[in-house]
């Protein structure tokens, strides 16, 4: 009797302890998000605004900056994290869909070693010129691109970026020639398009407004297929030659093998968080849209980039080794 009483205790005891480990909720300590660029840039604001309002239903973040390798330190990271939950990554198109053919060896595959929880936003490029450009419409453009091809030059903020690869884009749809003038970032591009040292500037919208609406710098057209609020009077490319978009679009991702529960919950919060007034209005701030999606949608987003822009690429002839 006394050996049962023990058996017994024991095994209630065993029970309440294993049912408080299964009722324990994810998360149930701070879940880390990796940003795979440098705090203040866009994908880090972003991240930051999604990862704060989330707080107010439970979460905690701890939003880690690992640049490095055009993104792909970071998402290498998460990608070789345990799949419990507790290391996320915001993935992009360059670290997702351009990095699998710009790179000759990328440590990922970004189909099957993540993850997909939630598309969270995108975000349009803008083709500027100086203020004293003779330059005053995509026509314009198109025109002298044609008459001297190769004349016109264009800035980026590198080799292999989503806005080199957007125009890259742009000149085969439009069938013209231009010159691609890489810089290693956005400021000395910046200078010298206004400046007149070179014609065209593509860039992300928050990058490029301060100039814009300080009159140093024209917008000429945005790359996505609607107009922009910040800048409603500027045409998209699409609108001359129709179904043509590039953006660059950010989304939440895990290690493969993620908990199906956790993926659905996390992607019902994300979604949520997204539809907040408060949160439209912030990244709007910053020149993106929302977007929201379910794992499944997000997925074929990026399946269906990496074939898109891998074609871009190949063409381009742009690499990195």
């Amino acid at each position: 009797m006394q050996l049962s009483r023990r058996f017994l205790f024991a095994f209630a005891a065993g029970a309440v302890l294993t049912g408080g480990v299964q009722a324990q909720a994810w998360p149930s300590k701070p879940v880390r998000l990796i940003v795979p660029f440098p705090a203040g840039g866009g994908t880090d604001l972003i991240t930051r605004e999604v990862a704060n309002k989330l707080t107010d239903s439970g979460y905690r973040f701890v939003v880690d900056n690992k640049p490095g390798s055009g993104g792909n330190l970071g998402v290498d990271a998460a990608a070789k994290s345990p799949a419990d939950g507790y290391t996320l990554v915001m993935g992009q198109t360059s670290n997702l869909a351009i990095n699998p053919t710009l790179y000759s060896k990328l440590p990922y595959d970004p189909v099957k070693d993540l993850a997909p929880v939630s598309l969270v936003a995108s975000a349009p490029l803008v083709i500027v010129v100086g203020a004293d450009s003779p330059y005053k419409s995509l026509a314009d453009i198109v025109s002298g691109a044609r008459a001297k091809p190769g004349s016109i030059n264009y800035a980026t903020s590198g080799n292999g970026t989503v806005a080199h690869l957007a125009a890259e884009s742009f000149q085969r749809t439009a069938d013209v020639k231009l010159t691609h003038v890489p810089y290693k970032g956005a400021a000395q591009g910046a200078t010298d398009v206004m400046s007149g040292q070179v014609q065209l500037y593509v860039s992300s919208i928050p990058t490029l407004l301060g100039h814009i609406k300080s009159g140093k710098m024209r917008p000429i057209a945005v790359t996505s297929s609607k107009r922009v609020d910040d800048l409603p009077q500027v045409p998209t490319i699409a609108e001359t030659y129709k179904g043509f978009e590039a953006v660059t679009w950010f989304g939440i991702l895990g290690p493969a093998n993620l908990p199906k529960d956790v993926v659905a919950k996390l992607n019902a919060d994300i979604n949520k968080v997204l539809r907040d007034p408060g949160v439209q209005k912030k990244l709007s701030d910053q020149g993106a849209d929302v977007a929201g999606s379910s794992p499944e949608d997000f997925a074929k987003l990026i399946r269906d980039d990496i074939a898109r822009w891998g074609q871009i690429v190949k063409e381009s002839g742009a690499k990195v080794d």
